[in-house]
């Protein structure tokens, strides 16, 4: 069993989720021991989305027979995948926080049963609106969205760790980074 700690961080379209882990992992700077992985995305980057790096379809495959993925899902039309070095960063006591998806979470709970999941929630309302800021779809991919946002459901469960963002980015954010630090020692924190 790893000896580090696993944050699984999962959220519908719109939550916030990218801008939460991007103020933690500022927030944090170079003085601590958490490690965000990267993504692995067969999606071409876009300045101000994501972090990720961009495969193509053919290179993502080849990196999946070989057991180059800790974690690989499809979502949206797109592959996703997570490197097989966060078992090695597991194994060195570090702190790893993973960029998820909801329909996955059963399996990577699987894989590494101590994960602890993350779920970063915002209104409904707040989800249509910055899907619609970010540009990326139409309205009737918007709309297909939310239905599976509410197909997948929004809610944690009861024992999985809950921040919601639907103030200001500052408030989810430093809750996210108290977790990373404190862990789930202070129970108020979120």
């Amino acid at each position: 069993m790893p000896a580090g700690s696993l944050y699984y961080v999962v959220g519908a379209s719109g939550a916030g989720k990218d801008s939460v882990l991007r103020y933690a992992r500022a927030a944090l700077g170079r003085d601590h021991e958490v490690l965000f992985a990267t993504r692995y995305i067969t999606r071409p980057r876009r300045s101000g989305g994501d972090d990720h790096i961009a495969l193509g379809t053919g290179e993502f495959l080849l990196r999946k027979r070989r057991g180059l993925f800790a974690m690989d899902w499809e979502s949206h039309g797109f592959r996703y995948g997570i490197g097989v070095e966060i078992d090695a960063w597991l194994a060195q006591a570090l702190t790893v926080v993973v960029n998820g998806s909801r329909s996955y979470l059963p399996i990577a709970r699987e894989r590494y049963p101590q994960l602890e999941a993350v779920w970063i929630t915002a209104r409904p309302q707040n989800l249509a609106a910055r899907l619609a800021q970010r540009g990326r779809e139409t309205r009737d991919q918007i709309a297909a969205r939310l239905r599976r946002n509410a197909k997948l459901g929004s809610t944690p469960a009861a024992n999985e760790l809950h921040i919601s963002n639907d103030g200001p980015l500052e408030t989810a954010g430093s809750r996210f980074v108290c977790l990373l630090r404190e862990g789930r020692s202070n129970p108020g924190l979120l």
